[in-house]
């Protein structure tokens, strides 16, 4: 599938199905869940990704590589025992088994890469490599100056057929991300609307300072697969993942701020006209974080008459090591915020040195049962998973139990449902406080899930197509709070609140046009939490302005971060009637608004709103090369490829620049003012695909 997309690769398809409001990053968020509340497999090894990372700029390349996938697996919701501790989704992906030699090769305006593949007797190799630069991306951001974005991995799967019976597979990545950011200056600029007055406000930010970060992963897995026989499957596996991320920052910007000039004819077009506050603040980091994942598991299957039993159990060793120093500073006009005469008072400061050592068991058996009665088939799912955590103790057990029927209808339907218990122990990013304290006695999250629905295959325009349809609610119960600041998840280290997830999703698959597969998705959502701890006081003031009386006010069920009530994504293809050699590709995304928080307080928790999300990319590709090679001459250079193809892709074809936080600006009088920080506009990407 050439889907158009700035991040390129398996996360860019999932965006059409679950939605986002980020195209700069590979992470995404599922049925109300933070991103991470997902899990990641790839050939049966746990998958991690860096945890310092603020912003999709600062993101490299995603663990999977698209050259090297054969099979994607994503599973939203009421997933069975056999995975693991998230409460959200699981993506499940298995990499190619070479059957001959080959290989392909692409350069991109973004992106460069290329993998081979092939045997040799009983050996197999899988070998992958990619670089990657954001700097056309980000080059049109609101923040001007030098953007030194890079970042590459090698991948490879190697296997061995031991005997008739025993093969081995080794799965290994190296990959490095590097960010270095000069900024110089920065426009914002916001239009307010009332019925009173309308106003242009804008800010004009001037900088000096660098931001310079590195972030480094490492994973080694190796796995032997025992075919006893035809019915029973063991299998072992053994891993070791590494994060190594660093931060440094030290940027300090001045502001003016005030009513923005639009007037073209004005000698003071673009200009900050009526200065309505002024000020400086300065962000300073010096983060190091290394986390060394050591996994051992133990997978069986059994297939006897119409059961299929699946078992596992496996042992975690977590080594976290970590050294925060973080603080904002800010001043407005000529005094520090927040305000203190005695002493010079931080916007926010994070100090923290970690040594943690965690230990983790889990283990799971499940029953797969099918069988016809009368004219109806049937399939019964049912299985239950452990998990001990000794940093905190706590022993979870979680039942899940699934079922489907396809009745002997004429029509191709299945119904569908799901319940179980999803519960999910805490790791680094929940377990720190905003004041970066580690609350080793934070518990697991807990949830319970209920899913129902079905699957149509039917002809539609002539064409077979596929309608999913499946509804959702998710009962959560200590809850651990979070913010979200572009990609940023901050945690309160409490399990101090309780929440819900419902919603409506449908998905149409199929060849609208002959040979060219689209995919249609719409999703409804509300997901709310309520806080054991919001309480907040409301004053009455008579006309002098004294407070009278007070009320002590609870917060309530308020909007979650993720809280998105209309999701909407749509891959279409086409190609000339008279040329299948030209397609065109079309990737849109629609979401509507999403809560804001304000930093520090307790009633305007989540009461700003993101605008709704809008995008819509193009691509246009050519055959270039096809794959008659018998029509080549034989000194061709090109006669060993395949095919090639071009690849001109148009991000953003709207050129409607998104949302994806607010910057919070105080004026004169103290009053708080937000302006948003954008993502990209339009943007043009040229790419060439070549295969042997």
């Amino acid at each position: 599938i050439n889907l158009p997309s700035p991040i390129m690769g398996v996360e860019g398809l999932l965006k059409v199905f679950v939605g986002s409001n980020n195209e700069l990053t590979s992470q995404y968020n599922v049925r109300g869940g933070s991103y991470d509340e997902n899990l990641m497999y790839v050939n049966d090894f746990e998958i991690f990704r860096p945890y310092l990372v603020r912003s999709g700029q600062q993101e490299g390349l995603s663990f999977i590589n698209p050259q090297l996938v054969r099979n994607i697996n994503f599973y939203t919701g009421g997933f069975a025992a056999r995975f693991g501790d998230k409460m959200s989704s699981v993506l499940d992906i298995q990499y190619n088994t070479p059957k001959k030699f080959a290989g392909s090769a692409y350069v991109s305006l973004l992106e460069q890469g290329a993998h081979i593949e092939g045997t040799a007797k009983k050996f197999t190799y899988l070998i992958g490599a990619r670089n990657r630069s954001n700097r056309n991306l980000l080059s049109s951001q609101e923040t001007q100056g030098a953007y030194v974005p890079s970042s590459s991995d090698l991948q490879a799967l190697l296997t061995y057929q031991l005997s008739n019976k025993w093969s081995a597979e080794l799965l290994g990545n190296v990959s490095t991300s590097k960010f270095s950011l000069l900024p110089e200056s920065s426009q914002l600029t916001s239009s307010v609307f009332s019925p009173f007055f309308t106003a242009n406000l804008g800010v004009d930010i001037y900088f000096e300072g660098r931001e310079k970060d590195q972030y480094s992963t490492g994973m080694l897995g190796l796995s032997t697969t025992y075919q006893v026989n035809k019915n029973l499957r063991l299998k072992w596996l053994a891993s070791r993942f590494e994060n190594d991320e660093r931060e440094n920052i030290d940027i300090t910007g001045a502001y003016l701020f005030g009513d923005r000039d639009f007037d073209k004819t004005s000698s003071t077009f673009g200009l900050i006209v009526n200065p309505l506050g002024a000020g400086l603040y300065q962000t300073f980091a010096r983060n190091r974080l290394n986390i060394v994942d050591y996994n051992f598991s133990h997978k069986g299957q059994l297939t006897k008459a119409a059961h299929v039993v699946q078992w596992g159990a496996g042992y975690n060793k977590t080594q976290i090591n970590d050294k925060l120093n973080e603080w904002d500073y800010q001043d407005s006009a000529g005094y520090s915020l927040p305000y203190n005469p005695a002493v010079l008072q931080m916007n926010k400061v994070i100090k923290s040195v970690a040594d943690l050592g965690i230990n983790k068991f889990n283990g799971y058996i499940q029953d797969n049962i099918a069988f016809n009665k009368g004219s109806s088939a049937y399939t019964v799912q049912g299985g239950v998973r452990f998990n001990y955590n000794d940093l905190n103790g706590e022993f979870l057990v979680s039942p899940r139990l699934g079922l489907s029927w396809k009745p002997g209808w004429k029509r191709d339907i299945v119904f569908r449902t799901a319940v179980g218990a999803y519960h999910q122990p805490p790791f680094y990013r929940e377990l720190r406080r905003y004041d970066g304290t580690i609350n080793k006695d934070l518990k697991a999250q807990r949830s319970w899930q209920g899913v129902a629905g079905f699957d149509y295959n039917f002809i539609g325009f002539n064409r077979p197509l596929r309608l999913t349809t499946e509804a959702y609610y998710k009962h959560m119960t200590n809850v651990v709070p979070y913010d979200i600041d572009n990609v940023r998840i901050r945690y309160s280290g409490e399990n101090n609140a309780k929440a819900y997830a419902a919603g409506l999703e449908m998905r149409l698959f199929g060849e609208i046009v002959k040979d060219a597969e689209s995919w249609v998705s719409l999703g409804f959502m509300r997901t709310k939490e309520n806080l054991s701890n919001d309480f907040y006081n409301l004053y009455d003031i008579d006309s002098t302005g004294k407070i009278t009386d007070s009320t002590l006010v609870e917060g309530g069920w308020l909007r979650r971060p993720t809280d998105r009530t209309i999701t909407f994504g749509m891959f279409f293809q086409d190609y000339l009637a008279t040329n299948k050699n030209f397609k065109v590709y079309i990737n849109t995304l629609y979401g509507t608004n999403l809560p804001y928080n304000i930093p520090n307080s307790v009633r305007y928790r989540n009461a700003l709103r993101i605008e709704p999300y809008m995008r819509v990319d193009i691509g246009f590709s050519a055959l270039l090369l096809d794959g008659e090679k018998t029509s080549r001459r034989s000194k061709s250079h090109f006669r060993n490829f395949d095919n090639i193809w071009a690849s001109l892709e148009v991000f953003n074809l709207i050129d409607r620049p998104n949302t994806i936080s607010y910057l919070l600006i105080k004026d004169f009088a103290n009053n708080t003012f937000t302006l948003p920080n954008r993502l990209t506009p339009r943007l043009i990407n040229f790419k060439i695909v070549a295969r042997w």
